[in-house]
């Protein structure tokens, strides 16, 4: 199976072939339900991401033909997009008729308003209910965009897991596997455990600076005045370590530093932090300036032997030789976990990792509501996913796994799609937070510093703690 995915000439194709197969099913419904609102003009915003990318080049020209509803989807960088979208909903201007919605805001929009929700609005117009669209067809990740009575205010549009990617072609190679036998006097595998990691990326980049090749033992995504690389502390290294929910506790008055009982500044997070900037510094040279985009480009081009990369872009660096340079020789597996850490993953009592994902929600303050929604059960269909998560790996539809379209490319992807059905449920996405933002932006700058080396990591993440519950304070959620 080819992988590469072509706009333009492909995305007429596969409109004409998707709107064909909905001649023969229920082509009247998306017609006769489209019908008052010709000449309407939905316009969304959305990161350029690849799973984005099929909604603009694929879906939206499908869903045109299909209902004559036109459907332009802005696609710009992840901080443009928020930007955007954040500042149309507080203004009122109704410019967005859809937002993406990322798993570890939406919190925030709901304590804002800023969304309709979905399961209201097609409850109150059952003429616009489509027979091809239902909640029960979503995977569990769409649990995140529901709010406490469970009602959908987003509809998931992308869902992986951060994963362990490796090189088998290194890994399995007999004079590599040898050279580091005699090293460790231990088998090249994919590590386990964080120690086990680190001294793969150490031989890697060592095996690599030894033979003049561009090849570096490990990636990071550690840009030093970017949130990326905050989120993958938070989000990918600690839970590892065994420090959930970014250190906060919840259920404790919002508890951050370990003197009132939190554990953003406990000595499992300044192992963390200490481990993952070691990793930092053997890898790539580009590293401290790699957010989630160039960590997943430094592994396609063959610059690293492991990493923890996102799923969305597995696929491509899996299986597209347009864009890739290590096509068929590329692995998955769990991260690297201090020990515990999967045992509490099991028992419901932790994660090892993060599980990322977004969904397109309906502003309130849009004026097409009802087209909107049409547009987005579109997207929802159990039908459109196949196609969409070969082009671009996610899944949102628990039906997608068994397309044999899906079946085929888990096999170019080295078993990814087993590992996100079977082993997903250890991974989580980020804590429900209101106040995401405003804690981010608060501890951020302490962050960068400690990555800058301008302060040390025990003294960044006491100063972090400190900074977290501050801000909660003043927020009024920390009494």
């Amino acid at each position: 199976m080819s992988f590469a995915f072509k706009f333009g000439a492909s995305a007429l194709a596969l409109t004409v072939a998707s709107t064909a197969a909905f001649a023969d099913g229920h082509a009247a419904f998306w017609k006769e339900a489209a019908a008052p609102y010709q000449g309407v003009t939905l316009r969304g915003v959305t990161e350029s991401s690849p799973p984005s990318l099929y909604i603009r080049e694929v879906l939206a020209p499908e869903f045109e033909a299909l209902t004559g509803i036109r459907v332009d989807v802005e696609t710009t960088s992840w901080d443009q997009m928020f930007d955007k979208a954040i500042k149309d909903m507080e203004a009122g201007t109704g410019i967005y008729d859809m937002v993406y919605i990322e798993q570890d805001i939406i919190y925030s929009y709901l304590a804002r308003d800023f969304l309709t929700d979905l399961s209201g609005l097609l409850a109150d117009n059952p003429a616009l209910q489509a027979p091809t669209y239902s909640e029960d067809n979503f995977t569990t990740f769409a649990d995140y965009f529901k709010d406490g009575d469970g009602n959908l205010y987003g509809v998931p549009m992308e869902a992986f897991v951060k994963i362990y990617l490796y090189r088998t072609d290194l890994f399995g190679d007999p004079e590599i596997q040898a050279a580091f036998k005699e090293q460790t006097g231990r088998d090249l595998v994919p590590a386990t455990t964080h120690a086990e990691y680190g001294e793969i990326a150490q031989f890697f980049t060592d095996y690599g600076a030894a033979n003049n090749m561009d090849l570096w033992g490990t990636t990071a995504q550690a840009h030093t005045g970017h949130v990326a690389s905050w989120y993958e502390y938070f989000e990918s290294i600690a839970p590892t370590f065994g420090v959930y929910n970014w250190g906060i506790d919840a259920d404790n008055n919002f508890a951050a530093s370990v003197a009132n009982g939190g554990a953003m500044n406990s000595d499992e997070a300044k192992e963390a932090m200490t481990w993952w900037l070691s990793m930092r510094d053997i890898a790539p040279p580009e590293s401290p300036a790699s957010t989630w985009t160039e960590v997943g480009t430094t592994f396609g081009a063959g610059r690293a032997a492991q990493g923890l990369v996102y799923g969305e872009n597995a696929g491509w660096i899996a299986a597209d030789e347009t864009k890739s340079l290590v096509v068929g020789n590329v692995g998955v597996a769990l991260p690297p976990l201090a020990e515990g850490v999967l045992a509490a993953a099991e028992a419901g009592d932790g994660y090892i990792g993060y599980y990322d994902g977004g969904a397109f929600g309906l502003p309130s303050t849009s004026t097409q509501k009802e087209a909107a929604a049409l547009f987005l059960q579109y997207i929802g269909q159990n039908e459109v996913q196949p196609d969409w998560a070969v082009a671009a790996p996610r899944v949102t539809n628990t039906a997608t796994y068994d397309d044999p379209k899906v079946i085929a490319m888990n096999e170019e992807l080295g078993g990814y799609y087993d590992m996100l059905q079977d082993k997903g449920y250890l991974f989580a996405g980020a804590p429900a937070y209101p106040f995401h933002a405003q804690v981010r932006e608060a501890t951020a700058p302490i962050f960068y510093e400690i990555l800058l080396g301008n302060v040390n990591v025990s003294d960044g993440l006491d100063q972090m703690a400190a900074a977290a519950e501050a801000e909660m304070i003043d927020l009024g959620y920390r009494k």
